[in-house]
């Protein structure tokens, strides 16, 4: 049986949505962030060393890593399902977006966020105008636009087809909802960028997608 080992308001939340897609069994073990520093509690170093999520098993399989974790339950389980024909152009692009969605479009988002936190940081009243400076700056002249130059690409990306790898819904579509969620409740994805709003629109009315966030909820990063 697979088994998800599920955080809430994480990545994690990308393996239900494919699990729900493919329509598999599986069991859902849940952990919750440490409400002061939102980390990951200290169990999940018994299911994975580094004690983070995604973590799935499934017999004696172990598998960490979302991208991972979506191609083996693709390849494994899929039969063929939400993954484009191997050997075609579809299935390059299906390969491309599911490492960039982890590889290029996640760390810019993820320096925004340790940066707006040391902006709100507490500490000594003579240190937060010197910390608040050196963290706007960053944002300013290397974060923001980093994060703008990726969402202009991905945009420009979607005018090719409906879905990341194509015409048909893949799940590289899954692999790169959590980047563009992210994006959109931290990090200026609006109205300037149509195409990636529609696709947010068009995944959150999946009902695959609404059965997971059901299951798995809290999912607060969609609010």
């Amino acid at each position: 049986m697979l088994v998800v080992h599920h955080l809430n308001n994480s990545r994690s939340q990308r393996v239900l949505w494919l699990l729900e897609e493919l329509g598999l069994e599986y069991e859902l073990q849940r952990y919750e962030r440490d409400p002061a520093t939102l980390l990951a509690p200290p169990e999940l170093r018994k299911i994975h060393p580094l004690g983070k999520s995604p973590v799935i098993t499934d017999g004696d399989n172990v598998l960490a890593e979302s991208g991972a974790i979506l191609e083996y339950l693709v390849e494994t389980h899929g039969h063929g399902r939400l993954a484009p024909a191997p050997g075609t152009p579809a299935r390059l692009r299906y390969r491309y977006w599911m490492h960039y969605a982890e590889g290029s479009a996640m760390p810019p988002l993820l320096l925004k966020l340790v940066f707006d936190r040391i902006a709100k940081a507490r500490m000594p009243f003579f240190a937060k105008p010197v910390a608040r400076t050196i963290a706007a700056k960053a944002q300013q002249s290397f974060i923001q636009p980093q994060i703008d130059r990726h969402l202009d690409f991905m945009e420009a990306e979607l005018g090719r087809s409906t879905w990341f790898a194509g015409d048909e819904f893949s799940a590289a579509d899954v692999q790169m909802s959590f980047p563009l969620e992210a994006a959109a409740a931290r990090a200026g994805l609006d109205a300037r960028r149509p195409r990636l709003l529609g696709f947010l629109t068009r995944i959150h009315s999946r009902p695959a997608y609404k059965r997971a966030v059901a299951r798995g909820v809290p999912y607060d990063i969609v609010d």
